[in-house]
């Protein structure tokens, strides 16, 4: 049996009709199951009820599992209920885990996630069980935080000077989990997961203009600037800090390489950003609201 955490997440729930669309049974940690409507009655989809900030509740979820792909927001508490998932699979006897990391995880990386993430896969790989990281750039989804300011004044308002990125779809993510999951051969890997080119922000607002059919911009902002539009927004100070930290790590150019494993490895090309925002251009344009997660 495969269990996925963060289920009902953005990249858990993609992953989770992967698999059911694929044939596999899957099981699905979810944190309440009043929040799993949209996945529950997908064929081969098994929901279970758990936290992992509370470990004594996974012990029934974890039952007769032998891989699971380790997903959970990013907030203050990623170390901490990750490493408990870690602690009661391995107790389980779950044989192989699947983590969804950070691009840049490194235990002496300026951002505090890409911390975390180090820290947690150094845990998992001393667990015992087989593990794969699935070191994942920048998702093109979070372009959907955008679409106020694209919206209401064409823009793109980003501390990134002229630095490139190589984000990711999601569903490229998740068809690498799945094939990870349900084949041999991946226990002890590493992979980097971008999509098939790196971005300036002036690029990304030229594909999104040529999608959307309507001038979008892209407007340089100081990392203060940025910040105090972030806090004014609602965004707690923990993230805002995150960020600031995040965006002067790809200002350096760190998430800017352009990664040749999806094709290499698993035989596919990854979708282009033009792809991603054809397919989304009525969300870009305000029509249809943007997928939570």
């Amino acid at each position: 049996m495969i269990l996925v955490t963060g289920a009902t997440g953005l990249n858990g729930s993609t992953l989770v009709r992967r698999l059911s669309a694929k044939g596999v049974p899957v099981r699905a940690l979810v944190r309440s199951t009043a929040r799993a409507a949209g996945i529950s009655s997908l064929p081969k989809v098994e929901i279970v009820e758990g936290d992992m900030a509370r470990p004594e509740t996974l012990t029934g979820a974890l039952r007769g599992v032998d891989r699971a792909m380790l997903i959970s927001s990013s907030d203050p508490a990623m170390l901490e209920v990750q490493s408990n998932f870690i602690a009661a699979a391995r107790k389980a006897g779950v044989k192989h885990v699947v983590k969804l990391s950070g691009i840049i995880a490194e235990l002496d990386s300026p951002f505090r996630f890409a911390r975390m993430h180090a820290e947690i896969e150094r845990r998992l790989e001393a667990s015992g069980m087989a593990f794969t990281h699935l070191r994942a750039g920048e998702f093109m989804h979070a372009y959907f935080r955008q679409v106020p300011s694209i919206v209401a004044k064409g823009a793109l308002f980003l501390p990134m000077e002229d630095a490139k990125i190589a984000s990711i779809d999601v569903g490229d993510i998740a068809e690498v989990a799945a094939t990870v999951l349900t084949g041999p051969g991946h226990e002890g890997k590493i992979y980097p997961l971008t999509g098939p080119e790196a971005l300036s922000m002036a690029e990304v607002a030229e594909k999104l203009s040529a999608a959307t059919g309507k001038r979008i911009q892209y407007i340089n902002v100081t990392p203060d600037e940025a910040k105090r539009a972030q806090l004014a927004a609602g965004m707690p100070p923990f993230t805002a800090d995150a960020l600031a930290e995040l965006f002067a790590e790809r200002r350096k150019g760190k998430e800017a390489h352009v990664s040749p494993v999806i094709p290499t490895i698993f035989g596919w090309q990854a979708t282009s950003f033009d792809e991603f925002a054809a397919r989304n251009a009525a969300i870009f344009r305000g029509e249809q609201p943007a997928p939570k997660g």
